[in-house]
């Protein structure tokens, strides 16, 4: 006790804070509840998850995806949250890396985990009469759906990227009408304007994935790949986007005024940087909502397993405290 004295004397000068510094998110409420023990499993996707995160899709097709994907299904198991995979393109046709993305028996079956395809295929498929090929690929990693990244900002500043014939949300629509799976779709950085939000919200979809501006973005990654490209001119567009918080209000908005709403869940993602982060736009979230992180996940998924874990562990001692303590201020 005698240390721990001495430490406060010696660290207090050091652990000034001003009033800049403060978080003005929240209340602090420290009279209203214990320590927290756990958090209150609740259902998501149709399906029981421990805790409101999600693994957003990220790497598909590289040496390194087996060991990654494997700890995070590794993770998602042992504390029990859901699960994106990146990008099955390279397993469309070809199953040579299928074991790089079969990670429903690590996993488990209790969990929510799916596939993630690009709208170019998407749309390849559906109106190139090839349908099936999608369904065989949900069946073969036996996944609970799909996810479709809409990304046509990122395809057009790819030297070898796609190029779309129609809308993005029409073939969502097509795929809709012949799909038996859930479906959820998201961004790839940049997210949804109030118009794409709406429209998708009046889809029979799973979920919508915001991944907002703010995080990776792919639009910029595409730019810094190509070091010959005339970056000065392009790079205005990779800098449009619309936040988080921006569109969790738009998606407010739309619940309160609109009755003809069918998709009834969000993941949260895109410039997530904190536990604290994730809880403020859960609170203020009209509809069942979870958030999603991915670079912050790639960080530790890529090493020793140990490392992953402790993040994780750390997320959810945070979130524990945050629910226990803390009201979001209006």
């Amino acid at each position: 006790m005698e240390d721990r004295k001495k430490d406060h004397i010696n660290l207090a000068f050091e652990s000034q804070t001003t009033k800049n510094d403060i978080d003005t998110r929240f209340w602090y409420e420290p009279m209203l509840s214990a320590h927290p023990k756990e958090l209150t499993p609740f259902t998501f996707l149709k399906k029981q998850s421990n805790v409101p995160l999600w693994v957003s899709s990220m790497t598909g097709g590289t040496q390194l995806a087996r060991t990654i994907n494997t700890n995070l299904a590794k993770a998602c198991h042992e504390f029990g949250f859901g699960m994106g995979l990146g990008s099955c393109r390279i397993i469309l046709k070809d199953k040579t890396y299928l074991p790089d993305f079969d990670m429903r028996d690590i996993i488990g079956d209790d969990l929510p985990f799916y596939a993630n395809l690009g709208i170019c295929q998407v749309e390849d498929l559906v109106f190139g009469n090839q349908y099936t090929i999608i369904e065989d690929l949900v069946k073969r990693l036996r996944t609970d759906g799909l996810i479709v990244h809409v990304n046509p900002m990122q395809e057009w500043f790819q030297p070898e990227g796609d190029r779309l014939n129609h809308p993005p949300l029409y073939t969502i629509q097509k795929l809709l009408e012949k799909a038996t799976f859930p479906i959820i779709v998201k961004e790839v950085g940049q997210g949804f304007g109030p118009q794409s939000l709406l429209a998708l919200m009046k889809l029979p979809l799973a979920a919508i994935e915001f991944a907002a501006f703010g995080g990776t973005n792919f639009a910029k990654v595409e730019l810094l790949r190509r070091p010959n490209a005339p970056e000065d001119l392009f790079e205005p567009l990779a800098l449009v986007g619309v936040l988080a918080g921006d569109m969790l209000d738009e998606v407010n908005a739309i619940v309160r005024q609109n009755k003809d709403i069918l998709c009834k869940e969000i993941i949260i993602s895109g410039g997530i940087k904190s536990f604290l982060d994730g809880y403020y736009f859960i609170k203020k979230s009209s509809i069942p909502a979870i958030y999603g992180q991915a670079s912050s996940f790639l960080k530790y998924a890529k090493e020793d397993y140990a490392q992953l874990q402790q993040y994780v562990q750390n997320q959810i001692k945070g979130l524990e405290m945050a629910y226990a303590y803390l009201n979001v201020r209006k």
